[in-house]
């Protein structure tokens, strides 16, 4: 059990999980977790946060009345210094903006709340602690349900006028081509995040595709370990699409690079995470063809920070 009091939460809003962490003097000192439903609305999901920030072990017998903030990432637009998350695809009945901070303070009293997208401040995270400690200028990818992405540029996680700034997930790759949870078609998520490639490898075994994966998934989610499980059976359905994924995320990675000329690439999530240095080696070959000058291409390296890093940034917030 954590024997230092904490007063500030973060909490990590997933598609597939919720993270929260007791965060004393910017360390994560105790962390807890719950599924994301699957079905149902925004109430429900924040029904399930609390649940997460009830479970965290921390001294005391009721956390509930010590916690003084609670910095929130979500998968969707959010204003810097806000309380309210836009609408957010791969979370259930998430299509409008929701007040996280009002549905927070019913939960938990009058607490200060803030919101930042998921991965701006898992970039954060990543810039202050982790891989990007080094640099001032950092590019932030994450893979995993979804892919996403922050952008921090002279020591500062840059947002954009709504919010939106580094979301790489939705540049189109492919006009026309796959559908994204977005309700848009050819975005870099919908060939490399988890459920975009879930849809496309069940549609192509249904069309009479044999594969592992959907053979190890059953009814149920295709997740990251199924996908390297399959790949390391050397799966022809698998290797083709982690093989689209990585290029994707290549040209995606270039495109901003182009724009912003950053040097120096961190990319993690669960799905990046689980495929390791071969995916990102082919993310860096696929960036570098993209390229016209060699001396353009950034560093990609591996985030540091895994799981923690969008709990932390989002408790982060509250230094920013």
């Amino acid at each position: 059990m954590v024997s230092r009091v904490a007063t500030t939460i973060g909490v990590d809003l997933g598609g597939t999980k919720i993270l929260t962490a007791a965060v004393v003097d910017g360390e994560v000192v105790a962390t807890a977790k719950r599924s994301t439903p699957r079905t149902g609305t925004p109430a429900d999901v924040l029904d399930q946060v609390a649940a997460a920030i009830d479970k965290l072990d921390v001294e005391g017998p009721d956390i509930h009345g010590r916690i003084t903030r609670i910095g929130i990432g979500a998968p969707g637009p959010a204003r810097p210094g806000g309380t309210t998350v836009g609408a957010a695809p791969n979370l259930p009945g998430w299509d409008a903006p929701v007040d996280v901070g009002a549905a927070l303070q019913e939960r938990f009293g009058a607490v200060d709340v803030l919101v930042g997208n998921d991965v701006n401040v898992a970039a954060l995270a990543e810039s202050r602690r982790g891989a990007g400690r080094d640099v001032d200028d950092l590019l932030a990818v994450f893979v995993g349900t979804g892919v996403g992405g922050g952008l921090v540029l002279d020591g500062r996680l840059r947002n954009g006028v709504s919010g939106v700034a580094g979301e790489i997930g939705h540049l189109v790759v492919v006009p026309g081509g796959e559908p994204c949870g977005c309700g848009g078609r050819g975005h870099v998520e919908s060939y490399a995040g988890r459920a975009g490639m879930e849809r496309i490898a069940r549609r192509r075994h249904e069309g009479g595709e044999p594969s592992a994966l959907t053979e190890l998934a059953g009814d149920g989610r295709m997740k990251s370990s199924i996908v390297q499980a399959a790949l390391e059976r050397g799966d022809p359905l698998a290797v083709d699409l982690v093989a689209d994924a990585a290029r994707v995320v290549g040209l995606a990675i270039a495109s901003v690079v182009l724009v912003v000329d950053v040097g120096t690439v961190a990319v993690g999530g669960g799905l990046a995470e689980r495929l390791g240095l071969p995916f990102l080696d082919a993310i860096t070959d696929s960036c570098r063809e993209a390229l016209p000058w060699p001396s353009a291409v950034p560093s990609i390296v591996p985030t540091r920070l895994g799981d923690d890093a969008g709990a932390l940034g989002a408790a982060l917030l509250f230094e920013e």
